[in-house]
């Protein structure tokens, strides 16, 4: 027990300490309250954000729970399917060299791009509803996938798969049983980084008719410089990003528990 209090003391000991510098920075009053508002007034617009107050239904008519619900599903859309065709191509770039040959350096190339290089383009062929949006997660997701797949495939030892041939095993067997089992660490790390690229691209993905959406709601509060709901936005996508890396990591554990044993 005293390890896992000892575990939980540090960060919250770390929030408490960050709480109590913001609240210092904010009472010096170098800053107006629009550049630095105090925690409590932050306090205050999540809850407005969260809640029916004066009438009016949390930010724009919807609240916090669900502008994030909808910025969620359009994650777990994109980004899963830019996480599904980074595990193909990276599957058969791996094992057929002239394809690598061929796709690499446009992966890498689309790798270097960022998001807002190729929005505009994505808004002018498909639109301003939900198609670009998804579009540009997918396409944001792919690359670390398609990238850390490639390698751990590249990296499986030519002995396994020369044995599982010796063996008998066909060429589905050996990508079955052998190469696909030794490329999950990687692969599983290359889902980890899709899903953190797809979150940083989240508010560059509503920047054009993104409400309702958490990344919306930040971009539209920024208009009006309604710093205390940017923030809330801000949070809300850093705890929420925290929450769903914890859950892969505990996915990662589940399917390889063998990883990290000697």
């Amino acid at each position: 027990m005293w390890p896992r209090l000892r575990r939980l003391a540090l960060p919250v000991g770390s929030l408490v300490l960050f709480l109590v510098l913001w609240q210092a920075v904010a009472a010096t009053g170098t800053w107006s309250e629009t550049l630095v508002p105090p925690p409590a007034k932050v306090w205050d617009a999540f809850v407005d954000v969260s809640t029916t107050h004066d009438g009016t239904r949390g930010y724009n008519g919807t609240t916090l729970i669900e502008h994030l619900g909808i910025s969620l599903r359009r994650i777990a859309l994109g980004a899963g399917l830019g996480i599904v065709a980074g595990v193909v191509f990276g599957l058969l770039m791996g094992t057929v060299g002239p394809l690598r040959a061929l796709f690499e350096p446009w992966i890498t190339f689309l790798r270097t791009l960022p998001p807002l290089a190729y929005f505009s383009l994505l808004i002018i062929w498909l639109g301003i509803d939900e198609e670009p949006k998804i579009t540009l997660l997918a396409v944001a997701a792919f690359p670390p996938v398609a990238v850390s797949t490639t390698a751990a495939v590249a990296a499986v030892p030519r002995a396994l798969v020369e044995a599982a041939r010796a063996l008998g095993a066909s060429r589905w067997d050996v990508v079955k049983d052998v190469i696909v089992p030794s490329a999950l660490p990687e692969t599983f790390t290359g889902v980890r980084l899709a899903v953190g690229v797809a979150y940083s691209s989240l508010v560059a993905a509503e920047l054009v008719n993104g409400l309702p959406g958490i990344g919306g709601m930040v971009k539209d509060a920024a208009n009006y410089n309604n710093t205390p709901v940017v923030l809330v936005g801000i949070i809300t996508i850093g705890v929420s990003g925290l929450l769903i890396d914890t859950l892969l990591l505990r996915l990662e554990r589940a399917v390889m528990p063998w990883r990290g044993r000697d």
